[in-house]
């Protein structure tokens, strides 16, 4: 197995682990949130999956699908597509539903983006994969983002099974 199909094989193993926490939530749940709790699950995978979006541009040099994300002011979602400043970094979730798409379709826009990151990945060059990118004040080998936002899914998956757990809602895991 090459690195290129490893770290593929990485991203789509979060699509699964990811969206088995989401299931449960319905459309009139999916812009719940809970105290002291800072996401809901709409935000969680319209976040997701615009950083996965966002790092596949760095391998296949395609813009955001227009098809899942409208560029706005943060209140340009709408049933079928995210608006990018609503779920961006540093954005603060709204419990206005109509702003973000159904549960349906932001989990078809979150699977949607790691087939994209995973595929951009695979057709990439090893010279691209250790290729120095800045990061947060640093630099470090472009294959290390892949495993980072690996565990950035990971981490919003963590956010929504406190959320799970705040609602009452059934264990996941058993």
């Amino acid at each position: 197995m090459t690195r290129q199909e490893m770290l593929s094989e990485y991203i789509l193993s979060t699509k699964s682990f990811f969206v088995r926490f989401v299931n449960g939530f319905e459309d009139s749940t999916r812009t719940t949130q809970a105290e002291n709790l800072p996401n809901h699950v709409a935000w969680c995978l319209g976040h997701c999956a615009l950083t996965m979006n966002r790092a596949a541009e760095r391998f296949d040099h395609k813009p955001l699908p227009e098809i899942d994300f409208v560029m706005g002011d943060g209140t340009n979602g709408d049933s079928s597509r995210f608006d990018t400043e609503s779920v961006c970094f540093d954005s603060t979730p709204k419990p206005d539903p109509s702003n973000y798409p159904t549960l349906q379709r932001a989990k078809g826009i979150y699977e949607a983006a790691c087939d994209r990151f995973a595929q951009a990945v695979r057709n990439t060059s090893d010279a691209k994969l250790d290729e120095m990118i800045p990061f947060h004040g640093s630099e470090l080998p472009l294959y290390t983002l892949i495993m980072r936002l690996c565990f950035h899914n990971g981490a919003h998956a963590g956010q929504i099974l406190d959320l799970r757990r705040s609602l009452n809602m059934p264990r996941v895991i058993k």
